[in-house]
């Protein structure tokens, strides 16, 4: 029984890992989206208009939003595969 809780956990760890993988791509397009917004003038843009920009800006903050929804989901997914792992060993524990 024990062997099977370790190939769970092991399985749930790799899942995991790959979970924050593609949280961290995501993290790195947000920040480089972020630093190519920094970059533009405060004061009177003259590319697109300023329309341009509001949508420029308007996706920025759509991806930042997206990463920080998914780092929400991976922590939820984690404690409540954790939760499970601890009620498995705990009624192991008991028999």
């Amino acid at each position: 029984m024990e062997q099977k809780i370790t190939e769970i956990i092991v399985h749930m760890a790799h899942s995991h890992q790959q979970m924050a993988r593609m949280i961290d791509a995501e993290r790195q397009v947000a920040v480089r989206m972020a630093q190519i917004v920094h970059g533009i003038p405060d004061a009177g843009p003259a590319f697109a208009g300023m329309s341009g920009v509001l949508e420029n800006s308007g996706r920025v903050n759509k991806s930042v939003i997206s990463y920080l929804n998914a780092i929400a989901d991976l922590e939820e997914a984690m404690a409540e595969n954790l939760g499970y792992v601890m009620k498995e060993l705990k009624t192991h524990d008991e028999e």
